[in-house]
């Protein structure tokens, strides 16, 4: 069992068998595997991949994040973040690694915007640093820090790529974690400031934004279980940064739409359809929790003001920190909702967790394993998608979806990467996306991460998700052949190309 893994289960233990989210392996479901000559379990017909067709205006796009790409960890008056913190203390990071340079992205953007148009991308999501904005999370704003991302925000639009921006993916400035970090109730009126002064810089040219991405992992990994930054432990911890966090999404939504009323405001949020183990009572009411607690915990308190039914024993109002009006203040009529889709689990009751959760979620391995050891699960998609749909009506954009696998360059051809499984990975989970726009969901993209490989927080190095191979020690950027692949799909709007 690896560092992370057993500190992932330790944690967990002790605070009521909560395992999920794409960044935690937790207990693992084995089942039998499958015959010879038979396909995959889970994986999808050739006659589907055939079928699945896309419209015409659908943005095809990848994903990245700011800390895990840019590097220049120190330039042009950034601030520290509390991942710069983290990652320098030892035995946090596989590895030993930082994201110091990561993929140099802040001065070779030019190279991955050209790859993006090489492969015919539509869209690109990215995101902000907030200590390169607001070096200490409040008052001054770092010109240098806005000018560069107008600039990278040009170079898009240049390339006929819409700009899809995230506020906050995760780079808390560490000053602002000084002062107690998310748990702190005041964070949510300074990200609000923040939001205000990015829409005003790019507002005139950046009309599509995501305001958080995967709230309930950088609140749960980073103050619950204490294995992302900041790496603090403890549920009242989780209990009260996800509340600031709830409303800070709707203040800084109505800060945003003050600023620009044609603003396109949704967040993105890591989802994972979730299963009854049984039919019995007790499993199908868990499962109804996690659904609450791990996909809808940070919607439903923006389209509805209140918290979902996530706690069998009743909402933890106190512990949360929750005040008369904050119902009103975590209000967002968001315009559009991001998937971010990894893995499916399975879902058990479990008594006694401290605050009523009570379920244990296992990741099952009934399909083919990643590198990593995720299960792939194509039809996962079809099923979070449709859910979702349904429940909510909202559009959708899947706003990260992908895959680790270890694959480099050929030893005899280093500018070809054959990645056959990451294709295959695609193809599937496209074709059930494709298969749940016929069935009716209103889905406008699809966001693959990622375009590179990056540092992947807590493993580092280790897990490569990129459709273009990066040599970490020369910084030289190798489409790989699913890159290849993708390109030829967003240029048809079909996967049999």
């Amino acid at each position: 069992m690896d560092r992370r893994r057993f500190l992932i289960n330790s944690s967990l233990a002790a605070m009521g068998g909560m395992t999920f989210s794409r960044y935690m392996l937790g207990a693992q479901m084995h089942w039998p595997p499958h015959g010879p000559g038979m396909p995959p379990p889970g994986s999808v017909s050739e006659a589907e991949i055939k079928a699945a067709r896309f419209p015409k205006d659908f943005y095809w796009g990848t994903a990245t994040a700011a800390y895990q790409v840019e590097g220049a960890w120190t330039a042009d008056g950034k601030g520290e973040s509390i991942w710069d913190r983290f990652s320098h203390v030892v035995g946090n990071i596989k590895g030993g690694d930082t994201g110091d340079v990561a993929c140099d992205s802040y001065y070779r953007y030019p190279e991955d915007i050209a790859i993006m148009q090489q492969l015919h991308q539509k869209s690109v999501r990215f995101s902000v640093s907030w200590p390169r904005i607001q070096p200490m999370g409040t008052g001054n704003v770092n010109q240098k820090g806005l000018d560069h991302y107008s600039k990278v925000v040009d170079a898009m639009l240049k390339a006929n790529l819409r700009p899809m921006c995230t506020l906050y993916h995760w780079d808390l400035p560490q000053a602002l974690q000084d002062k107690g970090g998310w748990p702190n109730r005041d964070l949510y009126k300074y990200f609000a400031d923040y939001a205000e002064i990015v829409t005003k810089a790019l507002g005139d040219r950046v009309d599509t934004w995501a305001i958080f991405n995967e709230p309930w992992v950088f609140t749960f990994l980073g103050y619950g279980i204490g294995i992302h930054a900041p790496g603090l432990t403890g549920i009242d911890g989780f209990l009260k940064a996800a509340h600031t966090v709830n409303l800070a999404q709707g203040e800084a939504y109505r800060a945003m739409r003050a600023v620009s009323a044609k603003a396109k405001i949704g967040t993105a949020f890591s989802m994972s359809p979730g299963a009854p183990a049984t039919d019995s009572t007790e499993d199908v009411a868990a499962a109804r929790r996690f659904n609450a607690v791990n996909n809808v915990y940070f919607l439903d308190t923006a389209l509805y003001g209140r918290y979902p039914d996530a706690f069998e024993g009743g909402i933890p109002y106190k512990k949360m920190g929750f005040r008369e009006g904050d119902g009103e203040i975590m209000k967002a009529k968001l315009d559009w909702m991001g998937i971010n889709y990894y893995n499916r689990h399975i879902i058990s009751y479990a008594k006694d967790a401290e605050y009523g959760e009570n379920f244990n979620a296992v990741m099952p391995h009934q399909g083919p394993i990643t590198y990593n050891g995720w299960e792939v699960w194509p039809r996962g998609m079809y099923d979070i998608v449709t859910q979702m749909w349904k429940t909510y009506k909202l559009p959708i954009e899947i706003t990260e979806n992908g895959c680790a696998y270890s694959d480099g360059p050929l030893s005899d051809d280093p500018d070809k990467v054959p990645d056959a499984r990451r294709t295959t990975f695609y193809r599937e989970h496209l074709a059930e996306l494709a298969r749940a726009m016929r069935d009716g969901a209103d889905v406008r993209g699809y966001h693959a991460w990622s375009i590179l490989d990056n540092f992947e927080w807590a493993e580092g190095y280790s897990q490569r998700f990129g459709m273009t191979y990066i040599d970490f020690r020369t910084e030289k950027r190798t489409i790989k052949d699913s890159g290849h692949w993708y390109g030829r799909v967003s240029a048809a709007g079909r996967l049999d190309v």
